[in-house]
């Protein structure tokens, strides 16, 4: 998500951000690869609530970096996800109120076979795979983090899309009492939170569901039990702890977009060439890479993954559709 430099992306951030913010798959599985990622799965939702992560057993992907991971200590300690506060450590001390067993994710809209689906049956037709991406917050920092999860294409593929639906939607869970971000009198964000694709971006066989990382299932700071990975995007566009899923004809509006339209745009793609209002994004940091003399990293267009996913966008003007 051969690179387009020429290619031009504008991604901007509230006014009123805080400074503590800125900071062809055609791979196959055995029937073994299978029954160990559903036997994982069935673990995980057997496991009393308290008693921390499951192991996730999946097969490894070839879409994987090779670059050096971010130590599991970080990927969940440093999160944005607003819900459960603003600051980077919010989330990982405030969402141990969120109750993920049982869950349900609901499909609906422009497709053949909508329904409500428990996680545990919502993957059983896929095997679980470990996937190591680069992850790029809009902020100027960057992860590697080792997702485990399966293709949201394995979904849509058994949904059955109608012609005519042309987006995906995708909404968070909306529980007050749960999430106290949710209970501020000046809200961040119109809750819950909503984020969307088209359909070709949602079928590309980089775009994953996660439901773990690190060989474990998702902690809720990292959007337990289900959340979108979408490694060409801006991370904002990885919607955490999902219930619903619609196939839509319309763009739709999404969370960010709403909160502030001028300056949060539908694609938000990396692009190292559009810089924000606020800060360069030519560069970017690495978290975990500390040190005095440590340099700031060049930001790869489509975050690296230009070569799966820049025919996209052929002919598109992406300083207006950023």
């Amino acid at each position: 998500m051969g690179s387009k430099r020429g290619a031009a992306v504008l991604i901007r951030r509230p006014a009123d951000i805080l400074p503590s913010e800125i900071t062809p798959r055609e791979v196959y599985f055995n029937r073994r690869q299978w029954m160990a990622g559903a036997a994982g799965l069935a673990l995980t939702a057997a496991l009393p609530k308290g008693l921390g992560a499951a192991p996730l057993p999946a097969a490894k992907s070839p879409f994987s970096t090779d670059e050096k991971l971010t130590s599991r200590e970080d990927v969940t300690s440093y999160n944005n996800y607003y819900e459960f506060g603003t600051g980077k450590e919010d989330p990982a001390a405030n969402a141990k109120t969120l109750k993920t067993s049982p869950w349900t994710v609901k499909v609906d809209g422009m497709v053949g076979k909508p329904g409500e689906f428990a996680i545990e049956d919502l993957i059983k037709a896929s095997a679980l795979e470990e996937r190591i991406y680069r992850m790029r917050c809009v902020e100027g920092w960057s992860m590697v983090i080792p997702w485990v999860g399966f293709p949201l294409a394995d979904l849509i593929k058994r949904v059955e899309p109608l012609g005519s639906a042309k987006y995906v939607a995708f909404e968070t869970a909306y529980r007050p009492e749960e999430m106290p971000g949710m209970q501020s009198m000046f809200p961040v964000l119109d809750w819950p939170y909503v984020e969307g694709l088209r359909l070709d971006e949602a079928m590309n066989p980089l775009t994953l569901l996660a439901v773990g990382l690190y060989g474990e299932t998702l902690p809720n700071q990292n959007g337990a039990p289900i959340r979108l990975v979408v490694p060409w995007k801006y991370g904002f566009k990885g919607i955490k702890s999902i219930t619903r899923i619609s196939f839509v004809e319309k763009q739709p509006e999404t969370a960010w977009n709403k909160q502030a339209p001028g300056e949060y745009g539908f694609y938000a793609n990396v692009n190292p060439s559009v810089d924000h209002p606020r800060w360069s994004q030519a560069t970017e940091r690495r978290i975990g890479e500390g040190g005095l003399f440590v340099k700031r990293r060049p930001t790869l267009m489509f975050n690296g993954y230009a070569e799966q996913v820049a025919s996209l966008y052929t002919g598109m003007d992406l300083r207006k559709l950023y």
